[in-house]
């Protein structure tokens, strides 16, 4: 498998003269911009996917605690009493 910082860089090195071929005067994103707010925006959309997968399976049922339960009827009894 070839080195993933060499591909990074090679990809790097292919979009850098896409960005510089706007005009100097101007302040633009430009397409490398794009690029990086895309796969942010993809990175994102991955991410709220996994999370909404994982919420699925969460069991929001609570089983009592007795010990809570024991503690409310002794004050009830308390203030009957």
């Amino acid at each position: 498998m070839p080195d993933m910082s060499a591909s990074v860089s090679l990809a790097v090195t292919h979009l850098v003269p896409l960005a510089k071929e706007v005009d100097q005067n101007k302040v633009t994103p430009g397409v490398l911009g794009f690029i990086v707010f895309a796969v942010m925006a993809l990175a994102v959309w991955g991410l709220m996917k996994s999370m909404s997968k994982h919420m699925r399976k969460v069991d929001f049922k609570e089983a009592p605690d007795p010990a809570a339960e024991q503690a409310a009827k002794a004050d009830s009894a308390a203030q009957r009493g």
